[in-house]
């Protein structure tokens, strides 16, 4: 007989209707797809596990140029002390007044100085161009740095999409770990936790600087993006309460002045915190008094103070005010240091 196209129509539509059905209860039987991590074995393939990781200043001569004597120096002291990380060409090390030829000579010498040691090198290589962003991470890479610390773009304010677009592309383009860098105070802009977190998802992305002064973020992060993400604080003086909360450790300021006493404090604070609070109590005045005016101008008045680098420092930044000369000894006399007297 004839065939009835409605008849068939409306069978191909229930037929579809229970494909759909099943597909649908499939999903839901499924087990979820896990989020996608790292693993603790890229994290571990680095130098790279938190604790103390020192934001190393760049010593410099009274001419001005870049003292790589003191440099190799201060690489030894925190080798022997026992520095996790050194961090170069921060805002501590001032790389914004380097040039790129004096930005690999200093990189190229802290990674030469650590060769054969249980220290990791980390490069700051962010800017607030991707392009350029890329370009030093790449020569980071290749001139020894173990990771890059990739601070958020300053001063142009990127929506959250922007920056997870930014960084996406940053690690994208290295075959080398980025460390993301949040510091609303300087760079006028917030990485949010959502936006961290989804940037965890990313396997070239290890872990964040967190200087936002907000210890209820570890948390956060640590429930967004997983206990194989790093999570470094940058505030000195809530070091101690940031691992506590469940983070990995610090980059710090003080630790340029009291290494071995940073460490300690650091690697003490989860297994006894009050051997770790005794020591953060005897570095309080150091972690204060440090920012009694732009870093690293005191930073570099305490080193100088023992005997470590000269006193040089480069425009913009100022050498120390004479003001904040007592309080800078009497914190580091706080911290157990015997200090020649002023001039």
């Amino acid at each position: 007989g004839k065939v009835n196209m409605a008849s068939l129509a409306k069978k191909k539509d229930v037929g579809l209707l229970v494909l759909a059905v099943l597909a649908t209860a499939a999903a839901f039987q499924r087990p979820a797809e896990p989020r996608r991590r790292r693993g603790a074995a890229s994290l571990a393939a680095t130098r790279i596990v938190g604790e103390s990781m020192v934001a190393l200043v760049t010593p410099m001569e009274a001419s001005g140029a870049v003292d790589y004597g003191a440099l190799r120096s201060l690489v030894e002291w925190h080798i022997e002390s026992g520095t996790a990380a050194l961090v170069v060409l921060g805002t501590t090390g001032e790389a914004s007044t380097l040039s790129s030829e004096e930005r690999d000579a200093v990189l190229s010498e802290a990674a030469k100085a650590t060769e054969g040691a249980a220290v990791a090198v980390v490069a700051g290589t962010g800017t607030i161009d991707t392009k350029a962003t890329v370009a030093m991470t790449k020569k980071a890479r290749d001139l020894g740095a173990d990771a890059s610390l990739v601070v958020t773009p300053y001063y142009v304010k990127p929506t959250q999409h922007g920056m997870l677009a930014h960084f996406s592309a940053v690690a994208d383009a290295v075959d080398s770990p980025v460390i993301l860098y949040n510091v609303p105070g300087r760079t006028g802009v917030d990485l949010k936790c959502e936006t961290v977190g989804e940037l965890a998802k990313h396997p070239g992305i290890i872990g964040i600087k967190d200087a936002t002064g907000d210890n209820a973020r570890v948390r956060t992060h640590r429930d967004l993006c997983g206990d194989d993400f790093l999570l470094v604080s940058g505030e000195d003086s809530q070091s101690l309460d940031f691992v506590a909360a469940g983070g990995d450790g610090v980059i710090s300021v003080t630790a340029n002045v009291a290494p071995a006493d940073m460490q300690r404090m650091i690697t003490l604070a989860k297994t006894d915190p009050p051997a770790a609070k005794a020591i953060d109590l005897k570095l309080a005045q150091l972690h204060d008094k440090l920012f009694c005016e732009a870093n690293p101008i005191p930073v570099k008045h305490a080193l100088f103070r023992l005997g470590k680098i000269g006193p040089a420092i480069r425009l913009p930044l100022t050498p120390l005010s004479p003001q904040c000369h007592a309080d800078i000894d009497h914190a580091l006399v706080a911290a157990g240091f015997d200090l020649p007297p002023l001039d």
